[in-house]
């Protein structure tokens, strides 16, 4: 019984919430999603549909995700009102979407993240109604997690104790990235590991236990630079007064398993730890693993394979 932790959906509420507010600058043309913050894309029947969703699960070999927003649903350059609506309607979406399936579809919440206060109120509400964890961008449009104003949030998701998935997301800052896809391709890896060595830096981790926070697609750079940084610590004074041993916040982490790489996925498993290392597939996307059952098998071992795509992913998110 695989589960995915890492698979979007686009609800209809939202669809809906979007032809009455156009400041959410979101639309659907000819079933192409269009934002002003990805490429355009097909708006595939799982994105929207929960028996397709479940449908598309049995094809892939997996029995059940964890669902979250797609990053285009983030929408952290809006005003507080219309970011508010955006996340209401995304998390009620999300909860009649996993209520068609409830043993084997859970939600993670939507926050207004340029918001911090609101995002923590919001998040306690989330769970409150059935949140396994939340969902949230690696850039806050320009604006950082480390930052003092997002303390309060950390302080909400360190009470929470769940988990706290971190995608990229307003990303399209670095002027080499604009051809050739290199913005996905080279700028996803980078911004996640951006985030968590700010996040390590800042003392974020360190001063928040409970925090879980799991990365995608592999970690980015993480799990191969952060001896760079460790190195960096020990001869740097921009860095004196942060933590000594980047690798200790490790145990806070979790990696999908999108290399698309056999060799890479075993050097993350023997890097971050077997117990670390969660099935995602960033289904219904054209950068996801297609065929996930396939991927994990031809890369581990039996026994690897049971912790990676069923053991770990119900403990992480308390799943019966």
């Amino acid at each position: 019984m695989f589960i995915d932790v890492h698979n979007h959906v686009i609800p209809d509420a939202v669809l809906r919430l979007a032809e009455q507010d156009s400041r959410l600058g979101i639309s659907v043309e000819d079933g192409q999603f269009l934002s002003p913050h990805h490429v355009p894309f097909t708006l595939l029947a799982p994105f929207r549909s929960p028996a397709s969703k479940l449908a598309d699960l049995d094809s892939r070999g997996l029995w059940g995700a964890v669902i979250s927003p797609a990053p285009v649903l983030f929408g952290y350059d809006l005003a507080e009102d219309a970011a508010v609506a955006l996340c209401e309607a995304t998390n009620e979406g999300m909860a009649q979407f996993c209520a068609e399936a409830p043993d084997r579809m859970h939600w993670l919440a939507n926050l207004p993240m340029q918001v911090p206060k609101v995002a923590a109120r919001m998040y306690a509400d989330a769970v409150a109604a059935g949140a396994a964890g939340a969902a949230m961008g690696t850039s806050i449009a320009g604006r950082r997690l480390d930052e003092p104003d997002y303390e309060v949030f950390w302080e909400q998701a360190d009470a929470i104790a769940r988990p706290v998935l971190i995608h990229p997301a307003f990303n399209c800052s670095h002027p080499a990235l604009g051809q050739w896809y290199l913005q996905n391709a080279i700028g996803n890896p980078l911004e996640t590991t951006i985030v968590v060595e700010r996040l390590i830096c800042a003392g974020v981790l360190a001063r928040h236990p409970h925090v879980r926070l799991v990365l995608m697609h592999g970690g980015g750079f993480l799990p191969y630079q952060t001896g760079r940084l460790v190195h960096a610590r020990s001869v740097r004074p921009e860095l004196a007064g942060t933590p000594v041993n980047a690798w200790e916040f490790f145990g806070q982490l979790y990696f999908d398993t999108i290399t698309h790489d056999s060799r890479a996925l075993r050097y993350l498993v023997e890097r971050a730890g077997l117990d670390h290392v969660v099935l995602g597939t960033d289904l219904p996307f054209d950068m996801a693993l297609a065929q996930p059952v396939k991927t994990l098998t031809e890369a581990l071992t039996e026994e690897q394979v049971q912790a990676v795509a069923v053991t770990n992913p119900r403990r992480l998110f308390g799943l019966s």
